[in-house]
């Protein structure tokens, strides 16, 4: 079957790619930028990848008219615009619209669960996107969830953050809202299950692990397995732009992504019955054992995708290709190389920068510069990295976007996602033994230049002791 996959470069889209093209399936990739796309080797020959922005309804001109049935897993939850309802609802109108001038017989919908009366923005935004896809020339399953549990998503990475982090926690009175979290294995598991399944068609079920549990229960409970000792105090006083400022400083999510979870967060995410999974022959993966097989995911570097490389930001908007291609003209450069003791072993320490490993040098200051980031509302250094051994192109890297990654080359190119007056790149290039190092600037305005000159002075401090390590063997 030839399949539509939007949101592939997602972290639900690029799972569920790995398992249809396992299938047999025909995958059509839908992304906004083909360079931040890297289709694993071992399924190329069965998939293609459209460039698509579906805000833009001339841009779906690329998509095959011969697909058969069609993913939607756009959403805009990531997005610092405070209309991003606006933007989903333009986006499944266009969707709709195109896909009903195709040969498309179904699409699926993974949405949010939406059963109480009174609905978060998120939620309400959700279920209006259903309403236009149910409005389609196509039949249309929907499959709501609530909290995903897996290596690399969202809820997984703020529950670890807030209960590695705090031994003894305040916290909001929405930690006492119950949800029905649910592996992304059964989540994987449901979304490919439907298509052999024609009368899941015009449809929609609420789909959920067997635990329904409250969020204090939740991280009290993540707690045990990780064998931590942790208490939680539920206070009234937060309210709700507080409790997105508590997570945003206390974990490592975005401010807009942190909003937009509190607002749905007081809100029950409790599955309607159904019995969809036994239907399916889908053995349901309890809240305790969804969180062993995540850590055995990650303690293995076995990350498939992570929530925080698919995030809304300006590089992404513009297109990761435009800036591959370092300026020349009108930057600031800091240029820096050494000889190499050991060039393999050297490549190996580039390609663990950042994350669990650091910086090799100074982390302090790494770890300053990102404070003061998060303060005037930037990504900080707590995103980490998908993987302590492993880059490709679009991963995110603690404060930096990975735009080109070619281990065999020996080059690494990253651009500064921090807050900044201007536009920021590192690049390591290693050549005939020596590592070469270049920081480029392109400065805004008066503001951009003086930023620059203020923060040389630590640029010859920290690029020379990290190049140095760098090219030094452990040996």
């Amino acid at each position: 079957m030839k399949i539509l996959l939007t949101g592939a470069n997602g972290y639900v889209g690029y799972r569920l790619l790995a398992q249809l093209v396992h299938l047999g399936h025909t995958v059509v990739c839908c992304v906004r930028d083909k360079d931040r796309f890297v289709v694993p080797d071992w399924c190329r020959g069965a998939t293609t990848v459209v460039e698509v922005d579906f805000s833009d309804a001339e841009s779906l001109t690329a998509i095959p008219s011969d697909v058969e049935l069609a993913y939607y897993l756009v959403h805009s939850m990531t997005t610092a615009s405070p209309d991003f309802e606006t933007i989903e609802q333009r986006c499944a109108e266009n969707f709709t619209r195109t896909m009903s001038s195709t040969s498309v017989e179904r699409v699926i919908y993974l949405s949010g669960i939406v059963n109480e009366a009174a609905l978060s923005p998120h939620l309400a935004s959700r279920f209006r996107v259903e309403t236009i896809l149910s409005n389609g020339r196509f039949s249309l399953t929907t499959l709501r969830a609530g909290i995903i549990v897996g290596s690399g998503s969202a809820s997984f990475e703020i529950i670890r953050d807030l209960v590695e982090k705090l031994p003894f926690m305040v916290a909001p009175k929405w930690v006492t809202t119950r949800c029905q979290p649910i592996s992304i294995h059964n989540v994987i598991d449901f979304l490919v299950g439907v298509i052999t399944h024609p009368e899941t068609a015009n449809a929609s079920y609420d789909i959920g692990g067997p635990d329904i549990l409250s969020y204090k229960d939740m991280l009290l409970r993540f707690a045990r397995v990780r064998q931590l000792r942790r208490y939680i105090q539920v206070v009234p006083v937060l309210t709700p732009r507080l409790s997105s400022y508590w997570l945003y400083f206390v974990t490592s999510t975005s401010y807009p992504l942190a909003k937009h979870l509190v607002d749905s967060m007081s809100v029950e995410v409790v599955c309607s019955a159904n019995s969809l999974a036994s239907e399916l022959g889908i053995s349901l993966i309890s809240y305790d054992d969804a969180i062993r097989i995540a850590f055995d995911k990650i303690d293995h570097n076995q990350v498939v995708s992570s929530w925080k490389d698919a995030l809304n930001s300006n590089l992404l908007k513009r297109g990761v290709s435009s800036h591959i291609q370092i300026p020349k003209f009108g930057c600031f450069r800091d240029y820096r190389s050494v000889p190499v003791d050991n060039p393999t072993q050297t490549i190996e320490k580039i390609w663990r920068i950042g994350g669990t490993t650091g910086w090799y040098y100074a982390n302090w200051l790494w770890t300053v510069r990102g404070a003061i980031d998060r303060l005037v509302g930037g990504v900080g250094m707590r995103r980490g990295r998908r993987s302590p051994v492993d880059i490709k192109p679009g991963d995110t890297l603690d404060c930096w976007r990975v735009l080109y990654a070619d281990k065999a080359e020996g080059r690494l190119v990253l651009f500064a996602e921090m807050k900044l007056p201007g536009d920021a790149w590192l690049e390591f290039v290693l050549i005939n033994g020596r590592l070469h190092q270049r920081a480029t600037f392109r400065p805004l305005g008066v503001g951009g230049r003086l930023y620059w000159w203020a923060v040389v002075p630590f640029h010859h401090f920290i690029f020379n002791g990290m190049l140095n390590r760098l090219g030094r063997s452990d040996s």
